[in-house]
């Protein structure tokens, strides 16, 4: 005889099908931003700039940290975005011998657009939410990743 689910595994499984259906329409919005930086950007690529953008990763190893990724894929991304004109590798002003990746002006202005068209579809769904419910998701999201 099989046990019927519990009111609780029936919740899980719900958060489980959720969190699939955004992680998919996350991986698409990455998609359609890499495209509107540039038509022949991928969406890792696209990451891989962002990250470079926001000063959160210049070189390939804190990139390849921060995306949890391989140094092959990291490796051929940067090498299409120097390609691009999007990227550049400069000398470390901290480390003369090292060399840092920056994003040029041209990448920085089209992720800004890039990031715009996303944040403004997110934030139309995220206004018709009270503060004290929005405060409530970042507080049940922060408790997930952590």
């Amino acid at each position: 005889m099989t046990e019927e689910p519990s009111d609780l595994d029936l919740a899980v499984a719900r958060v489980e099908h959720e969190l699939a259906g955004l992680f998919a329409r996350i991986r698409v919005s990455w998609r359609e931003a890499a495209v509107t930086v540039h038509p022949d950007l991928q969406p890792l690529g696209y990451q891989v700039l962002t990250s470079i953008a926001t000063g959160k990763a210049t070189s390939a190893g804190a990139i390849i940290e921060r995306l949890q990724t391989d140094k092959s894929a990291v490796s051929r991304q940067v090498r299409q975005l120097e390609e691009l004109g999007l990227v550049e590798s400069v000398r470390d002003p901290d480390d003369r011998r090292a060399r840092v990746l920056v994003a040029t002006d041209l990448a920085q202005e089209r992720v800004a657009a890039a990031r715009a068209r996303c944040e403004e579809r997110l934030g139309e769904r995220l206004r018709v939410w009270s503060a004290d419910d929005l405060d409530h998701f970042a507080d049940l999201l922060a408790a997930l990743g952590g």
